[in-house]
């Protein structure tokens, strides 16, 4: 039936996304890689249409970006851009936790069922990122502190907000993971102060929620600084 082949399209179409999306952000697609509708086609043996869709979204998401008249390709952010992100997500977080200290409703009564389940969940997601960083797993890491950001942020009742953060937390991955991937172990190395951060937003303590994202923004900048000058 028709509607049976909008399903299989759609399913593909976000099946190749994943699994394009986890190749940038695992580092086995480089910056400056071109990307075709054909090749990804062949490779997956599947037909251009949901492939073309797949990479469009990704495209939307910073992953990928449009090569007029030669498909797709990993951007080659530098560490100008990286900066700009980094600053770029501080301001977003700092009108979020700005919010919250103003009697943001989504935190107007921290007893409230609903918020502390939902605080409950970002801060699972927020053990399985700090579990990943101990260990050094940084595909698992970067999965889950994407969930964990974007679940974070669902909380403030902004989509807008919500999408852009993501966008931007997305971006910053793919510039960093090119760096990161050069160290033989990245433990010791990675931030994993999720938890703190929900701990302090359960508390309304948006001056401590503040400082914890500013000093995370400033370790992940500096050491992302530090392996570019090694490069």
């Amino acid at each position: 039936m028709p509607g049976n082949g909008a399903v299989t399209r759609s399913t593909l179409r976000q099946q190749i996304a994943d699994a394009l999306r986890d190749e940038v952000l695992a580092g086995r697609l480089q910056p400056g890689r071109a990307v075709t509708v054909k090749e990804i086609a062949d490779q997956y043996g599947v037909s251009a249409t949901p492939v073309r869709e797949a990479l469009v979204d990704l495209s939307a998401q910073g992953i990928l970006e449009a090569d007029q008249h030669r498909g797709f390709r990993v951007p080659e952010y530098s560490l100008a851009d990286y900066r700009g992100m980094i600053e770029a997500r501080g301001l977003v977080t700092d009108g979020m936790f700005r919010a919250l200290s103003t009697h943001h409703p989504a935190f107007t009564a921290a007893e409230d069922p609903r918020t502390a389940a939902a605080l409950a969940a970002v801060r699972r997601r927020g053990e399985e990122a700090q579990r990943a960083a101990a260990a050094g797993d940084l595909t698992v890491l970067i999965g889950y502190d994407l969930r964990f950001w974007r679940e974070l942020s669902g909380l403030f009742g902004n989509p807008y907000l919500a999408d852009f953060l993501h966008r931007l937390r997305v971006q910053s991955w793919v510039c960093a993971v090119q760096h990161l991937r050069r160290l033989p172990d990245v433990r010791d190395h990675l931030w994993a102060g999720h938890t703190d951060l929900v701990d302090a937003l359960a508390r309304r303590d948006a001056e401590t929620a503040r400082a914890i994202v500013t000093a995370a923004n400033a370790h992940a900048l500096a050491l992302i600084e530090r392996l570019a000058e090694q490069a």
